[in-house]
């Protein structure tokens, strides 16, 4: 693909991004799409960004679309990461859903999930719940995780990662609990604790049936799209979570709006929301 990028090709590509998963490109991001397409683009000898989209709407459904998608999706993550929404999930949303929830199972859904280091940090911190407070959390625990890239989930249900990935947020003594040396060289996380996820290819801006939850992360995944779709999505995650149930956002998203369907819930720090 040559560096130049015509104003009418780039507003194409943006337009298919943006229908096709809801990331809003701004307008000056052409470098950005340069150096991610750019192996894509070899691959299929297409010289313009125009002649790619032109193939995409050829061919919607079909794997050239999936990796034009992967490759513009973020896949940044690391372990607890930000810290504070899993102690307030261990200290104050398991203690108040396990005395509500009887007997019924507990369902979390962990949307937009990468590969898998926060459904899996989920996974530990409810064992560890579990462990300090013996007898209190009898339900059964679903976790439900989900992103639109097939590659990431693909080795999320692995469970394998390198040293690297596994230094990025996660505790020696966690390391050592939950992990076992794979033959690779890498490590992989224990079967117990894998077991504990539901990997699934869900696209956010498309219609899905997930059930109802108790517990939805939704984490550094909005910024990406345009206020239109943002509220949208909020929307339908209300239509899934439970009465009562909490949505749990990055630290720099907001709601900005629906008062009718979700609440403020400060809890110090952090702030999360219940669905009216």
């Amino acid at each position: 693909m040559t560096s130049e990028i015509s104003a009418q090709d780039y507003l194409a590509f943006k337009t298919f991004l943006q229908e096709a998963c809801g990331i809003l490109l701004g307008d000056n991001k052409q470098y950005l799409v340069t150096s991610r397409l750019r192996r894509i683009m070899a691959d299929e000898e297409l010289k313009s960004l125009g002649q790619l989209v032109e193939k995409l709407r050829r061919q919607p459904r079909g794997p050239l679309r999936e990796a034009v998608i992967d490759a513009m999706t973020t896949n940044e993550t690391l372990w607890f990461r930000d810290l504070h929404p899993f102690r307030i999930l261990e200290q104050r949303l398991l203690p108040e859903l396990v005395t509500k929830k009887g007997s019924q199972p507990l369902r979390i859904w962990s949307a937009a999930c990468s590969t898998g280091q926060e459904p899996y940090s989920i996974a530990m911190t409810i064992e560890e719940f579990r462990k300090v407070r013996a007898g209190q959390l009898r339900q059964n625990v679903q976790i439900v995780a989900t992103d639109i890239s097939r590659r990431v989930l693909e080795g999320a249900r692995k469970g394998e990662y390198e040293m690297l990935a596994i230094g990025r947020g996660l505790s020696p003594e966690r390391q050592r609990q939950y992990f076992s040396p794979a033959p690779s060289g890498g490590w992989v996380i224990n079967p117990n604790i894998r077991s504990m996820v539901d990997f699934k290819e869900i696209n956010l801006l498309e219609r899905y049936t997930l059930g109802r939850f108790d517990i939805i992360f939704c984490r550094n995944v909005l910024i990406y799209f345009s206020a239109e779709d943002k509220r949208n999505i909020l929307e339908r995650m209300h239509q899934s979570l439970n009465p009562g149930g909490y949505l749990i956002l990055g630290a720099s998203e907001s709601l900005n709006g629906l008062p009718d369907k979700y609440e403020m819930v400060q809890c110090q720090p952090g702030i999360i929301y219940r669905a009216k």
